[in-house]
């Protein structure tokens, strides 16, 4: 029994479906980067006081890594009931988990108030973060691709993308102006809180515009074909399950493309606030401000990427991502260490310019690699697992090269051996713009349209819903 053909939205629709995973993309991308932002500023001094300051710096890192750490553990639970329930209900679930986190930390008593109760507590709201995070990306960049068309599906896809920047630039820009009118010691003080308990407030906005959109046409088709087999006492396999045995290297490929993207990022916006504070003797406010205008730029070319992603195709334009941030590396600290504030703008800048390459076009990249009913699973697991190894440790690995070596020289081979990994990645992937993600033929009907046999007469109903495919499958 076939399932109802799913009808394209309008484009008056299609803004509005986009502009709501963009509002509450940012949102979270908000709560979880002004961690990152405090890590580096506030929470070595409020937290860990009683070390030396750059082991306070590791240590406050530290929590803010173990964030990465849960975001696996949010991708699967969060993919396995938005591949069976839907997009929607879990991304509402999301953001409730991650602004109430947030508005929490706002909220928590100093370590000279409860003693060492204090980063315990920071650590566990930490987790809360990173696990409502793991499943909020997958779902947002999905209920984008799956409401989209083909030929401009790399466009629509990242604009949820530039949720990142946006929430970058929103929570930098709430520290610039803190740290701008007030006193340091008022901002450590009192200050710091302020950014967090405004989380309340965007999480309310966050859910009126997500609860007023509807499910992706390409499920609910998806989701009536998987309700008829049923009834024909067809079984369908977990999500999880059919992923891990069918989309294995697909997975491998997701997770080796995020690599560079992933620690390039946290290099460029927090990392970046220690260097050059610690080792250039810049202002605070300087530092913030380079990424707060670099994030603006990065904002603006994150959809002019994914619009070029539809014309040359994801893989193309990912690649000049990987090899642009390899190459920049060495440029970007000497830029740095020069003290020059226009230096500075310049490095942080193109490094996210050439960011935006990588990030742009991965929304559709990854949603094109998973058929429907294992998509938020298959595309969650192969963003988040890779940050346990990427995102999560690069700030702490970048500072403790830092101390150790007293030299940039070693980051930037950190981030060129991830970039090389990037393109090894996406270098054996089939390119994917062409994909209708309604109509993802299964590994038997691949197997058979290869020995020239025709797909219907080896893959039955139980099939499709079992194993899926992926349009990334390496070469």
């Amino acid at each position: 029994m076939s399932a109802p053909a799913a009808s394209p939205p309008t484009p008056s629709n299609l803004k509005r479906i986009v502009g709501a995973s963009l509002v509450g993309t940012t949102i979270e991308w908000y709560d979880f980067f002004l961690y990152g932002s405090a890590a580096a500023l506030v929470f070595n001094k409020v937290f860990f006081p009683d070390s030396d300051p750059l082991v306070g710096t590791l240590l406050s890192f530290l929590t803010y890594a173990v964030g990465f750490a849960a975001r696996p553990l949010g991708a699967l639970v969060f993919g396995h009931y938005g591949d069976r329930l839907g997009r929607k209900k879990l991304l509402v679930i999301s953001l409730l988990m991650m602004g109430g986190a947030t508005f929490l930390i706002g909220l928590l008593p100093t370590h000279a108030t409860i003693g060492t109760a204090a980063p315990l507590l920071l650590t566990v709201l930490r987790l809360v973060q990173g696990f409502a995070l793991g499943g909020e990306w997958g779902g947002a960049v999905l209920l984008a691709s799956e409401h989209g068309d083909a030929k401009r599906r790399g466009f629509w896809a990242s604009w949820p993308q530039t949720g990142a920047p946006a929430g970058q630039l929103l929570a930098t820009a709430v520290l610039a102006v803190l740290t701008a009118v007030l006193s340091e010691q008022a901002f450590i003080s009192w200050g710091w809180r302020i950014p967090f308990l405004l989380s309340g407030l965007l999480v309310l906005v966050g859910l009126w515009i997500r609860l007023s959109v509807d499910e992706s046409p390409v499920f609910k088709a998806a989701l009536a074909s998987a309700e008829a087999r049923r009834s024909e006492g067809a079984a369908e396999k977990m999500p999880l399950v059919s992923v891990l045995r069918h989309h294995w290297r697909d997975v491998l490929v997701a997770m080796g493309a995020r690599m560079a993207e992933n620690i390039s990022y946290y290099v460029l916006t927090a990392f970046i606030l220690v260097y050059a504070t610690t080792a250039v003797d810049l202002p605070q406010q300087t530092a913030l401000n380079a990424v707060l205008i670099g994030s603006a730029v990065h904002f603006v070319t994150i959809p002019m990427w994914g619009a070029l992603s539809d014309r040359l195709g994801r893989r193309p334009v990912y690649m000049i991502g990987a090899t642009g941030v390899g190459l920049w590396m060495f440029p970007f600290f000497q830029l740095i260490d020069t003290g020059s504030f226009p230096a500075l703008l310049l490095a942080v800048t193109v490094g996210l310019v050439l960011h935006g390459a990588m990030y742009a076009p991965q929304a559709a990249f990854f949603s094109e690699m998973f058929a429907t009913r294992m998509r938020y699973s298959g595309a969650s697991i192969g963003a988040q697992f890779s940050s346990v190894a990427a995102g999560a440790p690069a700030p702490l690995i970048a500072t403790a090269l830092l101390a150790e070596y007293d030299s940039s020289v070693p980051i930037s081979l950190y981030v060129i051996a991830a970039a090389v990994i990037t393109l090894i990645a996406v270098g054996v992937a089939q390119e994917t713009r062409h994909r209708d993600l309604t109509d993802v033929p299964t590994g038997s009907e691949r197997a058979a349209q290869k020995a020239g046999v025709p797909s219907q007469s080896v893959a039955s109903a139980a099939d499709r819903a079992e194993e899926g495919s992926s349009s990334g499958s390496v070469r």
